[in-house]
């Protein structure tokens, strides 16, 4: 087929403008690609963006509570902020965890966050971290009034998470009141109580164990302690102090307040080994929500307790941190509520489990 003159520089034309406007692409595309693959290694492999290196020192790993919480903290801080998390056990010493701090620092991280083995020394380990422009986070054991107001008055990047323990005291109380006969097994008008709390000195301890017995008073139910101890959170000084309230008392035992769920299973076993069946003889009631408390509850062995909602103490923890990282303004202090806890359908709604 012969081609006209006309249609040669027709078709000329077309395949100039279809190099031209290619090119263009082409260029275009190249620049366009090299962006693209700047987060990319050679291979194709997406690389995650780096976080912040976060250092985190805890009272003590065999606290069954700071167990769960930590491990919340690390996975959140990890899967949300692709943060670096050195993890560490102050294992109760505070010179310990002062080190651990000062650690912290000279390594270069950009948060610290402490849950600390004595608030007494939380303006310590604050001013080395202000000093080194680290933001400081306190966890579980808040510090006094007084000093979170010397961190907003210094515009220090210092704050504190935390719950409030006269709530949970509250709740201990209040539990009781709705138990048959409002605690009073023995219908003589009192409660004969013992009180297992946590460590000598402690806030949460003092506060958990002053307003439980609050709470029976506003209930209108008179209280009487027969014994007090200090069960250090754990579940072997709570049974060996339990086995001492039942050597002395015995009968007259009509509830066990416990500073936590630890101690309340540890009070169940010596309960059972004196021969009293919990839930019938004596109610228990702890604090923190535990699984095997919360199962401990479905049998009958506990009467209840409150729920310390780790996981959204974890989370709120770790993005208060990062807020603070990133130069933004946090408040000195949160609170995260606590809740009641007499039955397993209430625990597994609030875990949002079937």
């Amino acid at each position: 087929m012969k081609w006209s003159k006309k249609r040669i520089l027709l078709a000329f034309f077309i395949m100039g403008t279809t190099f031209l406007l290619c090119g263009c692409n082409f260029f275009g595309g190249h620049k366009e690609g090299k962006e693209t693959q700047a987060s990319e290694t050679e291979s194709g492999e997406v690389l995650e963006e780096k976080g912040p290196k976060i250092g985190v020192s805890i009272y003590r790993y065999d606290d069954t509570f700071m167990k769960l919480y930590r491990s919340e903290l690390k996975q959140y801080l990890e899967e949300t902020y692709h943060a670096e998390v050195v993890m560490r056990n102050a294992g109760g010493n505070q010179e310990v965890q002062n080190q651990q701090v000062s650690q912290f620092i000279a390594d270069g991280c950009k948060g610290i966050i402490v849950n600390p083995v004595n608030t007494s020394v939380a303006g310590k380990l604050a001013d080395a971290s202000n000093q080194a422009k680290i933001p400081l986070i306190f966890i579980n054991r808040i510090p006094k009034e007084a000093e979170q107001l010397r961190w907003k008055e210094n515009q220090m990047a210092v704050s504190s998470v935390g719950t409030d323990s006269r709530q949970a005291g509250t709740y201990q109380g209040e539990i009781i009141l709705e138990s048959p006969n409002k605690g009073d097994l023995n219908g003589d008008g009192i409660i004969s109580y013992v009180m297992l709390k946590g460590e000598p000195g402690n806030e949460d301890s003092e506060f958990r164990s002053e307003y439980a017995i609050k709470a029976l008073f506003e209930g209108g139910m008179k209280a009487e302690m027969l014994y007090e101890a200090n069960g250090d959170w754990g579940r072997e000084n709570g049974k060996k102090q339990a086995q001492e309230a039942f050597a002395q008392y015995g009968k007259q035992i009509e509830v066990i307040f416990c500073g936590n769920d630890a101690i309340a299973m540890g009070a169940k076993e010596a309960a059972k080994e004196a021969g009293f069946v919990p839930g019938k003889d004596l109610y228990l009631v702890g604090v923190d929500a535990l699984q095997e408390t919360v199962q401990a509850i479905k049998s009958g062995d506990i009467e209840g307790t409150v729920l310390n909602d780790h996981d959204g103490q974890a989370r709120l923890a770790a993005d208060t941190l990062i807020k603070m990282i990133n130069g933004e303004d946090a408040d000195t202090k949160y609170l995260v509520d606590y809740i009641k806890i007499t039955t397993v359908d209430e625990f597994k709604e609030l875990k949002g489990e079937e």
